[in-house]
C-alpha cells in the first residue's frame, strides 16, 4: 500500500525512552521503521473497524431474510442428499 506523506508536524508525546529504544532494537532500525510500524497498526485498526461494520450489516441482512418468511425450494434436489 502506498503511503502519501505530508509534512511532519512536531508533537509532544510522553513516551518511555526505554520503550522506544526496545522498539528500535526489536524493529532493527530508527525512526522510519517506527513510523511504518505505526502505519501498520493504524491500518489494522481501520480494517478491524470496517470488518465489524460489515459483520453487523451481514447479521442485520440475515435477520431480515429469516424474518421475511421466504421459502427456498430445492428445485435440483441437491440439498436433500
Amino acid at each position: 500500500m502506498a503511503v502519501v506523506r505530508q509534512r511532519t508536524v512536531p508533537k509532544n508525546l510522553r513516551l518511555d525512552p526505554a520503550q522506544i529504544a526496545r522498539a528500535q532494537k526489536g524493529l532493527g532500525a530508527a525512526t522510519e521503521t517506527i513510523v511504518r510500524a505505526l502505519d501498520h497498526v493504524i491500518s489494522e485498526v481501520i480494517c478491524m473497524r470496517v470488518q465489524r461494520e460489515r459483520n453487523g450489516l451481514t447479521v442485520e441482512a440475515n435477520s431480515k431474510f429469516l424474518k421475511s418468511g421466504i421459502v427456498i425450494e430445492d428445485v435440483f434436489g441437491s440439498l436433500s442428499k
